[in-house]
């Protein structure tokens, strides 16, 4: 009974720790997107550097998932974790002297990195320290403290753009003593996978996904794609909008409009779970889609209110909809199926940032930044009605039986 009673604190102490690092993790990546609009007014960097700096962050995420997609497996999470928070720190480093572009692409590459093997590392920690009940806590927490994190780092980077002194140092380094304090909260928690042979095998490139759910990937990389172009959206080209169109240049602004996207998606998360996941998505992209239409119309307008509003509204629902397709790809997984189950999810989700922004950022000395949302709030259309038409359950294929194991 002690045994019991003490395994279960450990656990706790790992939930917590592997929770805290992936807030840290991409509240570090999310510190940048407030100084966007001062790296274009001192530096004079344009929108189509800053959308390739979204690119090279997100390449480097993908790069990372592929390889190291399956390392924490074999080398224990605990490790990987503390390596993913090492690059991150790495990367804060280098803002710390950003007046050339080619160095804010290198650090974001340095942080895409150590987000890929964050993505990984820390979401399967989380999922295997999770407590059994509620269900739905483990898609949850694995799911949307990405999104936590990103808003927490983008508010304060704002606030301290704005009020602070350093206001292009401080937040990095804050973030360094946060991946640091993390990196020891892990070091201290147990480990929860046991380490085995095969590390240098499995950096060779390799997608799998079980079998029991292959029918529910394509509508997952559907929801995928739209909420995290969106994501993308907001990180390359919120900062030019809330300054051009919304008419204000105040980085505290542009943190509150980007977290207003990400923080309400752990709103929506825990709404999710009161459904089954096929519903669950599909009643979070029709809100999506509404979210979208309300942003298109503020932008038109330049309706500062009407669009951070609209911005809630999609946030929410993203979380909805991420959540639940996430839930139904963990369905019945066992920690070996973990990482590399996130590593499928994470490619998806970081190629649905990147593509769209390398496409949308060389259509932006084309196009106009409204028209450029309106492509945006087309995909969003496009995965809805597919989100709609196709969503299953995790215990039925597309014909309705039941899906054997993998």
């Amino acid at each position: 009974m002690i045994n019991k009673v003490s395994r279960g604190g450990s656990l706790r102490l790992a939930f917590v720790s592997a929770v805290g690092s992936l807030v840290a993790a991409f509240a570090a990546v999310g510190s940048t997107i407030p100084l966007f609009n001062v790296y274009r007014a001192e530096d004079g960097f344009t929108n189509a550097g800053i959308a390739m700096t979204v690119v090279a962050y997100s390449a480097a995420t993908l790069t990372t998932l592929l390889m190291m997609g399956r390392l924490s497996n074999h080398l224990g999470r605990r490790p990987t974790s503390i390596a993913s928070l090492g690059l991150l720190v790495l990367g804060c480093l280098l803002l710390l002297n950003v007046h050339d572009i080619g160095i804010l692409i290198a650090g974001r590459l340095l942080m895409g990195l150590g987000a890929g093997l964050a993505s990984t590392s820390l979401t399967s920690y989380i999922v295997d320290a999770a407590p059994a009940r509620p269900a739905w806590l483990a898609s949850v927490a694995s799911s949307q403290t990405v999104m936590l994190g990103l808003a927490v780092g983008a508010i304060a980077s704002g606030a301290l753009v704005q009020f602070g002194p350093w206001p292009r140092e401080l937040i990095y380094l804050v973030a360094v003593g946060l991946l640091l304090l993390s990196a020891a909260l892990v070091a201290v928690s147990p480990e929860t996978a046991t380490p085995s042979p095969g590390a240098w095998l499995s950096l060779r490139p390799q997608v799998r996904v079980p079998a029991r759910v292959r029918h529910l990937l394509p509508v997952a990389a559907a929801v995928f794609l739209a909420t995290w172009a969106t994501g993308a959206f907001y990180q390359a080209f919120v900062p030019t909008l809330v300054e051009d169109q919304l008419h204000t240049r105040s980085p505290l602004v542009l943190g509150l409009v980007f977290a207003a996207y990400m923080a309400p998606s752990a709103l929506g998360a825990p709404l999710g779970g009161r459904f089954t996941p096929a519903t669950a998505q599909r009643l979070g992209m029709i809100i999506f889609l509404a979210g979208w239409i309300s942003i298109i119309t503020a932008i038109a307008t330049g309706t500062l209110v009407l669009f951070i509003a609209a911005t809630v509204v999609a946030g929410v629902s993203q979380g909805i909809a991420i959540s639940a397709a996430t839930r139904g790809l963990l369905h019945g997984s066992t920690l070996a199926d973990r990482a590399p189950m996130f590593s499928i999810i994470y490619l998806i989700c970081y190629s649905a940032a990147a593509f769209p922004s390398l496409i949308s950022g060389q259509l932006s000395n084309i196009f106009s930044l409204p028209q450029i949302a309106l492509g945006y709030g087309a995909l969003a259309l496009i995965a809805t009605l597919f989100t709609g038409l196709a969503a299953r359950h995790p215990d039925t294929d597309t014909t309705g039986n039941s899906q054997p194991g993998e």
